[in-house]
């Protein structure tokens, strides 16, 4: 899927090189796509605070490293329980991870109308885990794609290892391409236990400098209906 670079943004951010401790670094603005894509070249990325519409570069960033990513014996046997397919069901993986039923939903109308009309310009990408004994969407991640840089925004799951299984082939799917950097935004436990570890902002500023400048196509660009590592 080819890239289309929308207008510029009207706004400006702040460096969060110079941000402080905290992790918002600023707070208003739009969800236009030439913003978002502004905002996570500069490590920044936006998540509604408090009804407002806030701007984040949390002071220790969550990343995932592309060689040290933990599969477990369980999730190994997993891995054949389902067919990983990508850009096959954005909106409906979206939907999912955006459902007000589970613990700690964020993502609103807004954000979810902003991410679609980056998926429609090429930019944000859904890897899908379909169940092969009935064909059912299990479980999948989206997330924001430039360069060899991609940024994980939230990931659901209907069957048990489902969402992992998405995220075992993403990172595949990143490592062939010659991607450098996934970012996970905030280290939980989950994700701990998956290979998560945290790096201070000026490290990972360093790191997001080099990966978004890399010369790849871009990861996604391959990537067929009906993929399957």
């Amino acid at each position: 899927m080819p890239t289309i670079e929308p207008p510029p943004s009207r706004w400006s951010f702040p460096d969060p090189a110079v941000a402080g401790e905290g992790d918002v670094v600023g707070v208003g603005g739009d969800l236009e796509p030439g913003t978002i894509l502004a905002a996570y070249r500069q490590g920044i990325f936006p998540m509604p605070l408090e009804g407002a519409l806030a701007w984040w570069s949390p002071a220790l960033r969550g990343i995932l490293p592309l060689d040290g990513l933990r599969v477990s014996r369980s999730l190994r046997r997993s891995l054949g329980r389902f067919e990983v397919r990508v850009d096959t069901a954005f909106a409906e993986v979206i939907a999912a991870c955006a459902d007000r039923r589970r613990r700690g939903g964020w993502i609103s109308k807004p954000i979810r109308h902003a991410y679609v009309g980056l998926h429609d310009l090429g930019w944000a990408h859904s890897v899908e885990a379909w169940a092969t004994d009935d064909g059912q969407l299990a479980g999948g991640l989206y997330g924001l794609a430039i360069g060899g840089f991609f940024a994980g925004e939230s990931m659901f799951y209907r069957r048990t290892d489902a969402s992992k299984v998405a995220l075992v082939h993403l990172v595949g799917l990143l490592r062939d391409a010659g991607a450098t950097l996934l970012d996970v935004q905030w280290v939980t436990p989950h994700l701990a236990s998956l290979g998560a570890r945290e790096v201070e902002r000026d490290r990972y500023l360093q790191l997001l400098a080099e990966a978004v400048t890399l010369p790849l196509p871009g990861p996604f660009e391959r990537a067929a209906v009906g993929w399957r590592r």
